[in-house]
């Protein structure tokens, strides 16, 4: 009995040491994880510059275009300087708008060059000073007329984002993503299908139905 009562008292300080090693390798294999994702964020990190010269400027505006085009993209936009300029000559069907460095956030968008004459009248009425109930109610009754036009299913590529820092290396704007618009001049809920506000996130639904730039938004989930 005597011996049964000291394997006993041995088994139990074996499995005292035993559970105790594992919570220790435990515990030190979480604490090694949470210094290597540590790391890794910092060095991610280390590796963001802010936008800060026409190039940069050139480079993160064409994350907003389709990847196999963007070689062929025309940019234009404000540069460093602050002047509206063609930032790079381009020969494809896009046009890329770079975001402007002196507005706080970052904004970059790509469309097909048959909405460059409606982008272009917008531009146009702000620097006149124009709201933006103005400009839309001006270019409404210009579409109507005849004078200005939009192609019924142009697209309008959206990259954007809070913050201003990229990567050099991938040209990705940090925390940025992509929104997608597809003009519809006119089209309403009824003769698309489509709701007037998204079902949940990263469905299509219809904005400003029944006008001339009613259109489909796609705000896909951020990555």
């Amino acid at each position: 009995m005597k011996h049964i009562i000291i394997a006993l008292v041995f088994a139990g300080i074996l499995w005292s040491c035993n559970s105790s090693d594992k919570t220790k390798s435990t515990t030190e294999e979480t604490v090694t994880k949470e210094i290597t994702v540590e790391s890794a964020s910092n060095e991610a990190t280390k590796n963001l510059k802010p936008i800060d010269s026409d190039e940069a400027l050139i480079a993160t505006a064409l994350m907003a275009a389709p990847e196999v085009s963007r070689a062929d993209c025309k940019v234009i936009g404000y540069n460093m300087a602050g002047e509206f300029v063609t930032l790079k000559e381009g020969n494809n069907e896009f046009i890329v708008l770079a975001d402007d460095p002196k507005k706080d956030g970052f904004s970059a968008a790509c469309y097909h060059k048959d909405l460059e004459p409606f982008m272009a009248r917008g531009r146009a009425l702000k620097a006149e000073g124009k709201k933006h109930q103005e400009i839309f109610d001006i270019r409404e009754e210009e579409v109507k007329s005849g004078k200005l036009k939009i192609p019924t299913g142009a697209t309008l590529h959206i990259y954007y984002g809070k913050n201003t820092l990229y990567d050099p290396e991938t040209s990705k704007v940090d925390d940025a993503r992509l929104r997608y618009v597809v003009y519809m001049p006119y089209a309403t809920a009824e003769s698309t299908g489509l709701p007037e506000a998204p079902a949940a996130s990263n469905h299509p639904w219809i904005m400003n139905p029944g006008t001339h730039r009613a259109h489909i938004m796609i705000s896909p989930l951020p990555e």
